[in-house]
């Protein structure tokens, strides 16, 4: 049997006095692709982070290709020892090109010392090829989409040739199209005698390119399967603890009054809206399906007033509504949580509680003093409310998984009195339990008599949770479908209607 590539034991890691690993173990064998699985907060990024020398761990043993790791390690240390990591959250310069992002650290020179850029950009043209990205190298990062990005973040860890491939959550944000190609690349990395850490909450995948599950819950180890011995309700009830028995918690509510209209809106941001009309009716939940780019994130931006509107009408309880800023749209009792939690939805370097109140500071001041205890009281409700796994409320949002900061976004909007309700992506990158209670969450203002509407971009989330489907295709709406009466084949039909 060949030695293992990566084998850590009995690792321990606290932060401010909260363990966040307990005597956790895995290991990793040369051609194989491990999972590494676990609700948010189940202590997988911080292995990963411990691994790869973001963090230092308190004990334990690491020992990478048969040599014992005495040292703590550094992210310079772990990539000489041929380890690389993909992060969940992008880790890129924006303001610099795709290739000085892929060879960031490791730019090619010419003896003199001078930026080979020619080299560079062939370079990372031929890493690019790998994953059937036609890019131009030389395109600044930030002029890319979310799902690009993610591509060139992948595309930069393979360029170091690491022998240990950590990949935290890779397809968050891609396409069919770029997962299938990420998986071409994966298994040819197989075959070169690689090993890869796969950290997904998309278990659907997982039947596809994985060898081996080690599962973690509450910062401990509990166990490691064969891929090919379980099945994906066993994994979920070792991740959670308990057998989840409905995985899309659907309610029937009968429909109120039509709540919001929406009338030939044109937007240019991003790839752009055209003519788009709809209706959303109280009690209601319409969800906005299509491929990457067709349209839908740039859709609800424009009704909430985060991108100008070129033309078109929204009328919100019957009445014309002017919508030029996210400001004019809370006002109004429109409300969105946005796809990019960190850049749009969270100010990461503040509280939990001070995120949670930040757009009710109107609710719990009084003469512009905010009333701290009000201030308190409520965002530990909203955290009792929501499960959201934290040590405190003084807790810094970027501390925080990524499942617990998206209740964190969803929180702060359930403080307000709201006629409409735009979830972006609300699942991404989250655990099977926490998207269960997003779910729950989303249905109890469906109860309550709020219109909700959601983009997603999975569809088994789109036909489990929604009255009524909006498909879109490069920015019009190709057809609208009642959710009982259709299919993902008929909504990938739609989808593709150019």
């Amino acid at each position: 049997m060949a030695e293992a590539l990566l084998q850590a034991e009995h690792i321990n890691k606290a932060f401010s006095g909260v363990a966040a690993l307990q005597d956790v173990q895995f290991d990793l064998k040369p051609g194989e692709v491990h999972a590494l699985l676990g609700e948010n907060g189940a202590g997988k990024s911080t292995l990963m982070k411990i691994i790869s020398g973001v963090y230092t761990r308190d004990s334990g043993n690491l020992t990478v290709n048969g040599s014992k790791i005495t040292h703590d390690l550094t992210p310079v240390s772990a990539q000489h020892l041929g380890i690389g990591i993909i992060h969940q959250e992008l880790n890129l310069c924006p303001h610099l090109t795709v290739a000085e992002n892929i060879f960031l650290n490791r730019e090619f020179s010419y003896t003199a010392g001078v930026l080979n850029k020619k080299k560079q950009n062939e370079e990372a043209k031929r890493y690019l090829k790998q994953l059937n990205l036609d890019i131009d190298p030389a395109t600044p990062t930030n002029k890319l989409p979310v799902s690009k990005q993610q591509m060139v973040e992948i595309c930069k860890t393979l360029s170091m040739n690491a022998s240990i491939v950590i990949m935290d959550e890779p397809t968050s944000a891609l396409t069919e199209k770029e997962i299938e190609d990420l998986f071409s690349v994966i298994a040819l990395l197989k075959e070169k005698g690689k090993g890869i850490v796969y950290i997904s909450h998309r278990l659907e995948e997982l039947s596809r390119i994985v060898d081996r599950v080690t599962i973690l819950r509450d910062g401990k180890y509990v166990r490691t399967l064969h891929f090919a011995e379980t099945n994906l309700p066993e994994i979920i009830s070792l991740m959670v603890g308990r057998t989840l028995t409905e995985k899309f918690p659907r309610i029937e509510v009968s429909r109120g009054e039509k709540v919001l209209e929406v009338r030939g809106i044109s937007s240019s941001h991003g790839v752009g809206v055209k003519d788009v009309s709809f209706d959303l009716y109280k009690g209601e939940i319409l969800a906005f399906a299509g491929l990457m780019g067709a349209g839908r994130t740039e859709t609800v931006r424009a009704i909430s007033g985060a991108d100008k509107m070129n033309a078109g009408e929204v009328i919100l309880g019957g009445k014309p509504v002017k919508v030029k800023s996210p400001r004019d749209a809370i006002a109004q009792g429109l409300f969105c949580a946005p796809e990019d939690r960190k850049r749009d939805g969270l100010c990461v370097r503040m509280t939990l509680a001070e995120n949670i109140t930040l757009p009710s500071l109107d609710v719990i001041s009084r003469f512009g003093v905010i009333m701290n205890q009000m201030e308190r009281d409520k965002s530990a409700e909203m955290v009792k409310s929501l499960r959201i796994k934290t040590p405190g409320i003084t807790q810094y949002v970027r501390n925080l998984s990524g499942g617990n900061q998206q209740k964190v976004v969803v929180g702060k909007w359930l403080m307000r009195n709201a006629q409409v309700v735009i979830f972006d992506e609300p699942t991404r990158g989250i655990d099977v339990a926490s998207k269960i209670e997003i779910y729950n969450i989303i249905n109890d203002l469906k109860k309550s008599g709020i219109g909700v509407m959601f983009v997603s971009s999975e569809l088994p989330e789109v036909l489990g949770m929604s009255d009524r489907i909006i498909v879109m295709c490069n920015g019009r709406i190709t057809k609208e479908l009642v959710t009982k009466d259709t299919d993902q084949e008929e909504i990938l039909h739609y989808a593709t209607q150019y």
